[in-house]
């Protein structure tokens, strides 16, 4: 019998509202799982996949069977109480979360992850068996949204990659909430939904999380053009999608809110949409769309029929078989639901290194259609039925100026100005040349910020990134490029390459004259690669760059030769430094050693590789190099007067550190 069923009449005490403690439970719950989902899918590819070295079947194998392992909830719950497995679930989430804000990366934060989805999904299925079905689709997608707000005000930097006392109040704070919630008995429950939310919103869930971290946390509603924008845009964008998260939670709560609410296919048609737009590479619009859609589906695929839930009710307060059977078929949807994320996530992200025989953008729009198809089968049910009209839940009060404030003070927070630019007095100038693995290091730790801090103390003119994250949900959903960029207190430029989040950078506050990026071909391939061109004034002299990260070098060097020569065909302008040839740099992760024949392509272009005269250092891996793959590479008109490779292991690569002068 569920926990929910039967619940006695008690007159509230007078004075402050009794909190909703299932609500309060689902709400932070979904947030902690969803904190753990973020360190768990990083961890799986830089500490058991070790960024591509591990089998890929092997890795997927590892992580199906932390999904799979909460299904032995369901006999448990049989043998004990589904009170039971909700309350073990719960404990074991807290304690996985607050290990992994004491773990210092490694195996630790694998096995902590790892665990922790785990245990979030056996919490799940225990909600699913115990939780009146009226707080079910506002407390999921309150948690998604709560979740996703508080990524944006932290920067998009989480509380487990944070150190110092602040991070653990507030993870402590969250976590006691949480256990609060989850020990307390819910109070009375209204007459209006006595029993278990539908199965179809539980298995709605897992694809909910998937579209959530994609397209709710800030990078899909942010257009990624080459350079950065303005204080202004970025706080309103940011803004924005608070305001469409606050929005989910309204129209997941209310029974009859508004006509997309009502009307399941239309909540269901904006979904698919939306997330098909977004694919499509439509910035902005489609991300706001999504995360509205994604509310009103789960309210909608969450509402009972008002005649059917009524005799429902009765039948569970009377025998409880109703209500034990509906909360069973809950429990195994929810993790059913869950294996859908892993699945789509896997087959969207692994597009990038393997040739599914289709393209990844289909599968965000498939795992988004069984959502529509759930909330269109929510809503057709509701109206077959006679409506209870005390099932309609309206907004609630003064619910805009929260929105709006909470939007107000995220976009405060996350306000960044670009730098002013700024001249180099002289002729020589330092370039960093880095591939920072998604920001991830060989521990495992997102070292975004150890990345600037350490570069500051370089103090570069030009930083050139690799393998640069603005948002994928695989690595967390960091935007890398803003968080390095702020801590360096240097303008960005970004170069997509896989997709729109993940690509390549440049970072300078030298004026630049031109920028461009031309997409290399695959050659077999399926990582796209691209050349981002560059003409910087250093000095009054024009210097021309080429930044990018070869997949296939044997395809792709005669490619940025021929993008060099061009950089360098090109005349300097009377008002830079007089006519004559442009210097020319070609530096990034080039996948290729000094001795490769693609490396004499490069060097029929007219480029010279002055590392060699410094000791030739390795730069990969970053824990016992033992081959340089990583490369600067110049022209005649440039001469480098210091380089060196420091042993730093904030990725899997070492960076180049190079000093230049214009001859």
């Amino acid at each position: 019998m569920t926990e929910t069923a039967g619940q006695p009449h008690t007159t509230p005490a007078r004075g402050l509202p009794a909190p909703p403690w299932p609500l309060v439970m689902l709400v932070t719950g979904v947030a902690l799982l969803f904190d753990v989902v973020r360190v768990f899918l990083p961890s799986l590819i830089t500490l058991y996949g070790r960024a591509g070295e591990t089998d890929p079947a092997s890795m997927g194998i590892y992580a199906a069977l932390w999904f799979v392992l909460p299904f032995a909830a369901v006999p448990v719950a049989r043998l004990t109480s589904p009170r039971i497995v909700r309350t073990t679930g719960a404990v074991a989430l807290v304690a996985a979360r607050l290990g992994l804000q004491a773990a210092d990366g490694g195996t630790p934060q694998l096995l902590l992850a790892s665990a922790g989805v785990t245990a979030g999904l056996v919490f799940l299925y225990g909600c699913a068996r115990t939780v009146a079905g009226a707080w079910v689709p506002a407390g999921l997608v309150g948690g998604l949204a709560g979740a996703s707000i508080l990524h944006l005000a932290l920067d998009r930097v989480d509380l487990v990659w944070r150190g110092g006392p602040l991070p653990w109040l507030a993870v402590v704070a969250l976590c006691a909430a949480f256990l609060c919630a989850a020990f307390l008995r819910p109070v009375r429950l209204s007459s209006a939904s006595p029993v278990p939310a539908p199965a179809a919103v539980w298995f709605a869930f897992g694809p909910m999380l998937m579209l959530a971290g994609m397209y709710c946390g800030g990078a899909a509603a942010l257009a990624q053009d080459t350079g950065q924008h303005s204080a202004p845009f970025t706080a309103l964008a940011v803004a924005l999608q608070v305001a469409a998260l606050c929005a989910a939670v309204v129209c997941a709560w209310t029974a009859s809110w508004c006509w997309i609410t009502s009307w399941g296919w239309t909540a269901g048609l904006f979904l698919v949409a939306g997330v098909a737009a977004a694919e499509a590479g439509v910035p902005g619009l489609p991300a706001l769309v999504t995360t509205v859609a994604l509310g009103a589906c789960a309210g909608a695929a969450g509402r009972r029929a008002g005649a059917s839930e009524r005799s429902a009710g009765v039948a569970a307060r009377s025998a409880g078989v109703a209500a034990r059977s509906a909360g069973g078929r809950g429990g195994v949807a929810a993790l059913g639901g869950m294996l859908v994320f892993l699945a789509g996530a896997f087959l969207y992200y692994a597009a990038f290194d393997a040739d599914l025989g289709f393209p990844n953008a289909v599968v965000p729009v498939a795992v988004a259609v069984p959502v529509a198809a759930m909330a269109v089968r929510g809503a057709r049910r509701h109206r077959a039925a006679a409506i209870d009209a005390q099932a309609v839940r309206r907004a609630p009060r003064r619910w805009g100026a929260i929105a709006l404030s909470l939007a107000l003070l995220t976009g405060l927070l996350t306000w960044q100005s670009p730098p002013a630019t700024k001249t180099v007095a002289g002729n020589e100038f330092t370039l960093v040349a880095y591939n920072i693995r998604m920001g991830f290091g060989l521990g495992g730790r997102l070292d975004l910020d150890r990345i600037a801090a350490w570069a500051a103390t370089r103090r570069p003119d030009v930083v050139l990134l690799s393998e640069v994250d603005r948002g994928w949900l695989l690595n967390g959903g960091h935007d890398d490029l803003a968080r390095i960029a702020r801590g360096l207190g240097m303008r960005y430029y970004f170069a997509p390459a896989a997709d729109r989040l993940w690509g390549d950078a440049l970072l300078t506050n030298l004026p630049v004259a031109e920028i461009g990026s031309t997409r290399l071909g695959r050659h077999g391939y399926p990582t796209g690669a691209q050349a981002q061109s560059i003409v910087l004034d250093v000095g009054g002299h024009e210097v021309g760059i080429v930044n990018t990260h070869l997949q296939e070098p044997p395809g792709q060097a005669p490619e940025v030769a021929a993008i060099a020569r061009r950089l360098a065909a090109n005349t300097q302008s009377s008002g830079a430094g007089g006519a004559g040839p442009r210097p020319v740099i070609v530096a990034g992760d080039l996948n290729t050693t000094p001795s490769d024949p693609q490396m004499r392509v490069l060097e029929a272009a007219g480029l010279s590789d002055p590392l060699r005269a410094f000791g030739d250092p390795p730069t990969s891996p970053a824990d016992a190099p033992v081959r340089r793959i990583d490369h600067v590479l110049i022209s005649a008109g440039l001469t480098a007067v210091a380089a060196v490779a420091p042993p730093v292991r904030f990725s899997d690569h070492l960076p180049l550190v190079v000093r230049l002068r214009l001859d």
